[in-house]
């Protein structure tokens, strides 16, 4: 009875997973090294994927440049910025910045298509944007010591990085929305996007800068735990939200998806044997709570 309901919690709680097994190889080999190595393993699984299905054939010829486009602000840079912000912040307070995605998704729908704001996504908007505040700065005890929880370099630029990756995200996914109402293949689509993003990282790597360059060894366990994060995050966690949404009542399953930030709590209590403080909840909760008025309808 609660099928779709049960995915989006899913994919909520596989996104917060993948934070946790992401932050380790990405201190160790470096924000962008890390992510190329994901992007090109996901963009192998969803283009075999693809090639052992008829996806293709959903894909029109004037639906790839704006997928293009979509796959570079989107995925490039904004997953690019993610992981960056991922290595400053640690993995509760990247999830909270993160989570602002999705009123700035409403206000870009409201800027650029038109589309009408009610009072209650005002106040949703509003109740987002205070609960993230408030877990940043308030999020932390001072007893707490494990390394998730310090912040590496000034705050400021940290929280830019975080909400460059959510804007960029808002904005590949306003540009991918037309021509996934087409009725294009969700996986294919995916493949396309992601594709663009794994070319720019490999070129970007190859640039002689030392911040573009592996920080660590690429061993075969750090590979092993990357190719597992990709798979969980970007193609169960996808695929999930995807079936959960093709029969869920689209408010419900966008809040439900919304509570990353609040089951990531409970897994680093149990990962950093550390309680998370009670702004890191009382954030968390006003995350969802805004989300909720943000898709009420």
């Amino acid at each position: 009875m609660f099928l779709y309901e049960a995915a989006a919690l899913g994919a909520a709680t596989l996104w917060a997973l993948t934070g946790l097994l992401s932050a380790g190889p990405a201190q160790h080999l470096g924000a962008i090294a890390f992510n190329c190595t994901r992007m090109v393993l996901v963009s192998l699984m969803l283009t075999a994927w693809v090639a052992l299905t008829t996806g293709w054939s959903s894909i029109g010829s004037d639906h790839f440049l704006p997928l293009v486009l979509s796959g570079f602000i989107g995925i490039f840079l904004g997953d690019t910025a993610l992981f960056l912000t991922l290595n400053r912040m640690g993995p509760r307070r990247t999830a909270m910045l993160f989570s602002l995605n999705a009123p700035m998704s409403a206000i870009l729908g409201w800027l650029i298509l038109g589309e009408h704001l009610s009072g209650l996504q005002v106040a949703g908007i509003g109740l987002t944007f205070l609960g993230v505040l408030l877990a940043i700065r308030f999020g932390k005890r001072k007893s707490q010591l494990h390394k998730w929880e310090n912040i590496r370099g000034p705050v400021w630029a940290g929280v830019l990085l975080g909400l460059a990756a959510a804007l960029s995200q808002s904005i590949g996914s306003l540009i991918a929305r037309p021509i996934m109402e087409t009725g294009a293949d969700p996986v294919a689509a995916s493949s396309i996007r992601v594709g663009v993003a794994a070319i720019g990282l490999v070129l970007l790597t190859r640039l002689p800068f030392s911040w573009v360059k592996p920080a660590g060894r690429l061993t075969l366990p750090i590979v092993g735990i990357i190719a597992v994060s990709g798979l969980l995050g970007m193609g169960l966690g996808m695929t999930l939200i995807l079936f959960a949404l093709s029969g869920g009542e689209v408010g419900v399953i966008a809040t439900l998806s919304a509570t990353t930030p609040v089951i990531l709590l409970p897994m680093l209590w149990w990962r950093t044997k550390e309680m998370p403080a009670l702004g890191a909840w009382a954030g968390a909760a006003l995350v969802v709570a805004g989300s909720a008025l943000l898709f009420a309808v």
